[in-house]
């Protein structure tokens, strides 16, 4: 089975914990000229045929798919965009064809914040502003669907990416002197000298 786009960005053991897109509000009120448009050309064309016979129909079925294109560019290029959170960062997807991806490091990320309008709390929409430390700096998504959600399946992802990384360091520091321990052995049968096993031990002693 062919893998997604977004499954040929993950790392290994990296996991997509959310999906979300703008607002169907945002795919609306770019879609709704040509709705509107759509509809006038069809009733025309309609009126026409009655009137004057079937001689305007291919031209008024030409017409109608002007608008019927532009339609579909839009709802493509809405369904193209999509913010992702991972356990390991949050990625931000646009394009149709050619892709333009934008991505912080959950361990980059300083603060999150939520704005959501009178109308953004009654149908569940707002913005999302992340600030990292990255050269990116501040990462602004407009108006996406369910920010609640997003925002905490980011901090819960980031959070546990912390506990994820100190019992890391704790495995690391806890097999560092069985690891010298090991290197004593091979220094005692001759296999290891002791000038490099003092280095070695140097350098092991340094990472706990």
């Amino acid at each position: 089975m062919a893998k997604t786009y977004i499954e040929n960005m993950l790392g290994e053991n990296e996991r997509v914990n959310l999906v979300t897109r703008q607002h169907g509000f945002m795919l609306f009120s770019s879609i709704v000229a040509e709705i509107v448009v759509t509809l006038i050309v069809i009733s025309i064309t309609i009126i026409t045929i009655s009137v004057t016979g079937n001689a305007l129909a291919a031209l008024g079925l030409l017409l109608t798919l002007v608008p019927l294109a532009i339609m579909t560019r839009d709802i493509l290029t809405w369904n193209s965009h999509q913010y992702i959170v991972t356990n390991r960062r949050v990625i931000q997807i646009s394009g149709i064809i050619n892709k333009d991806v934008v991505d912080s490091s959950l361990e980059k990320v300083n603060d999150v914040k939520m704005t959501q309008t009178f109308f953004g709390r009654l149908f569940d929409y707002g913005d999302i502003e992340i600030l990292t430390a990255s050269e990116i700096g501040v990462n602004l998504f407009k108006r996406i669907g369910d920010p609640v959600k997003f925002k905490t399946a980011m901090l819960n992802a980031k959070e546990k990416l912390g506990y994820e990384g100190t019992g890391s360091q704790a495995k690391r520091a806890e097999s560092i002197p069985a690891m010298i321990a090991e290197l004593d052995e091979l220094r005692k049968q001759g296999i290891v000298t002791d000038e490099e096993f003092k280095a070695k031990k140097k350098e092991l002693l340094a990472k706990m």
